[in-house]
């Protein structure tokens, strides 16, 4: 009885196999098991907030903008607008003239050979005068089929080919423009396109309209400012404008009789350099 009862009572005893220090042990384990997953996420809010507000500093400095926006209290500028206009009328010193050949001709190579043919005596004609080679520059070659559309509903019938030859000529004597164009009609020209006179340089007359410019739009201003109880103070912004105007033209093409008998006038009157300025002055 009293073996069975102990062998009882040892069966109904747990097994002493984990002491209390190796328990706590676990207990520290499972506890860093749990919060090893949470700590590590901290740390990455923690640097991805702290490179969030590093860009918000150093980003605006690396672009070259400004981090804090500009002075409200600052007074703005300000300023008053006016254009002025300079206007040099002067004597032209170049002529540029466009001169061209026509021809006609059954087939592509004769209506080529033709053009070719008339184009060399008129450049032969105007190197007479005295224009150098140099100035005589080709400015449009064209060939161009030619119909007949008289049969209606039927069609068009190719009857030829029509070639064309276009040089532009500058003149730098211009007592001499009548000479060149009477003498490429002569040659067999049988267009003049248009005459352009110039300045060869314009640079000392575009100053002398700068000039002129600038004194009208500061009277403009001096003007405006008076009369508004305030005065100009410094300039800001200055946009400028340079042209010559619309040219005389002589169109046309002449009889090669007429030209031989007739001078054709030619006028060269006047050009104008135009240099238009619009300045904003700061005022005050």
């Amino acid at each position: 009885m009293n073996a069975k009862a102990s062998n009882a009572k040892h069966d109904a005893d747990p097994p002493a196999t984990v002491d209390a220090p190796n328990a706590g042990s676990g207990a520290d384990r499972a506890v860093e098991r749990r919060a090893g997953p949470l700590a590590f996420g901290r740390a990455i809010a923690v640097i991805a907030a702290a490179g969030l507000l590093v860009g918000m500093i150093v980003g605006p400095i690396v672009s070259g903008h400004p981090a804090l926006a500009a002075d409200p209290s600052a007074a703005p500028e300000h300023t008053v607008t006016v254009s002025g206009t300079g206007d040099v009328s002067v004597a032209p010193d170049v002529a540029d003239v466009v001169i061209g050949v026509m021809v006609q001709k059954p087939t592509v190579t004769e209506a080529q050979s033709g053009a070719a043919a008339s184009m060399s005596a008129v450049v032969a004609a105007i190197e007479k005068t005295g224009v150098d080679a140099k100035d005589i520059v080709t400015v449009d070659l064209s060939l161009n089929p030619v119909y007949d559309y008289s049969s209606s509903g039927s069609v068009p019938r190719l009857v030829g080919q029509q070639f064309t030859n276009t040089v532009e000529v500058t003149v730098r004597n211009l007592n001499s423009v009548a000479s060149v164009v009477d003498g490429a009609i002569a040659a067999g020209a049988t267009s003049i396109g248009g005459i352009t006179f110039r300045l060869n340089d314009p640079k000392a007359v575009e100053a002398q309209a700068r000039q002129m410019a600038m004194a009208d739009a500061r009277s403009k201003a001096d003007a405006l400012t008076s009369a508004a109880g305030v005065s100009v103070k410094g300039v800001a912004t200055i946009v400028e404008t340079t042209s010559q105007p619309t040219p005389v033209y002589y169109a046309g093409a002449m009889d090669a009789a007429k030209a031989q008998s007739v001078s054709t006038p030619i006028e060269t009157g006047t050009t104008d350099i135009v240099v238009q300025v619009t300045v904003s002055y700061l005022i005050g």
